[in-house]
């Protein structure tokens, strides 16, 4: 008489779908929250607009390019950095306030006590950043056609260039929730964004070329995650790049991007799920 064979756990029907729909819901409920408060997305356009005006009309004749020259080159070389750097700085702030601004306001205890998928509230959460980060890209692109910057390798390589871009906010988004829930006060959470946010901005090729840094600097920008993506976007938007660098991120920018945007984002999720089930232990 043959072994019975062992029994398969059976999903639940819907499981899935229902998992989606809990997520559409949370994520409709923060865009929603975006379009009545319109100032909150409004006055983070301002800072980055501003700064594209300052580095293209004013500081770009102070900078020098190793491989091309004169403003208009490096105005196209700082472009990429830009639209990096907003996206950073908007996405991760966003779902750090939010995050502990829902915290705070027991609107998470709320959630929790639904009958909805445990990390519905963080995905929907950034999603809805995620929603942001493309109409901040929108109007950084009208932005920076205003200043000269232009695509010279077609519209197919630039869309791959800003969908890299995009991934990068998504993933560093998780950066943001686990910042939110970790924190007790928005106000907390606002200023440890700067701890991180700043040293990965600046200390990568997003404004100068990491060979005219010190040399454990230099290591460091050159592996930065932010440095990959913004070189891979040079590359696919045909923008003056860094040139004679030996560094395999360098070399490889489109995968050590894909890679490094993946990294972080399964390992802040699996932070930021940790957290929210521990706070309603």
């Amino acid at each position: 008489m043959s072994a019975a064979a062992p029994a398969v756990p059976e999903l639940k029907p819907g499981t899935a779908v229902k998992a989606v729909r809990d997520v559409l819901v949370v994520t409709r409920r923060n865009v929603v929250r975006m379009v009545r408060i319109p100032e909150v997305l409004l006055l983070s356009l301002v800072q980055p607009v501003v700064f594209v005006l300052l580095f293209a009309y004013i500081f770009a004749g102070s900078f020098s390019l190793p491989g091309a020259g004169g403003p208009a080159a490096y105005r196209e070389f700082m472009m990429p950095g830009f639209f990096a750097q907003t996206i950073a700085f908007a996405t991760a702030s966003n779902s750090s306030v939010s995050m502990a601004n829902d915290v705070q306001s027991g609107m998470v205890d709320r959630f929790r006590s639904l009958p909805m998928a445990r990390g519905a509230l963080l995905t929907g959460r950034t999603v809805a950043d995620l929603v942001q980060n493309v109409i901040v890209m929108a109007v950084m692109i009208l932005c920076a056609l205003l200043v000269g910057w232009r695509v010279h390798h077609g519209l197919p390589r630039a869309a791959a260039a800003f969908a890299l871009l995009l991934f990068m906010g998504y993933a560093l988004s998780w950066v943001g929730v686990v910042i939110g829930l970790s924190v007790r006060a928005p106000e907390a959470a606002a200023t440890g964004n700067f701890l991180w946010l700043f040293p990965l901005t600046f200390l990568s090729n997003a404004f100068v070329a990491p060979s005219t840094l010190p040399t454990a600097l230099r290591w460091a920008a050159e592996w930065n995650p932010l440095s990959a993506t913004v070189q891979a976007a040079r590359q696919l938007f045909g923008n003056p790049g860094l040139t004679g660098t030996g560094a395999w991120p360098a070399q490889h920018p489109v995968l050590v991007s894909l890679v490094w945007s993946v990294l972080i984002a399964a390992v802040c999720r699996t932070l930021a799920v940790r957290r929210y089930r521990a706070a309603g232990a």
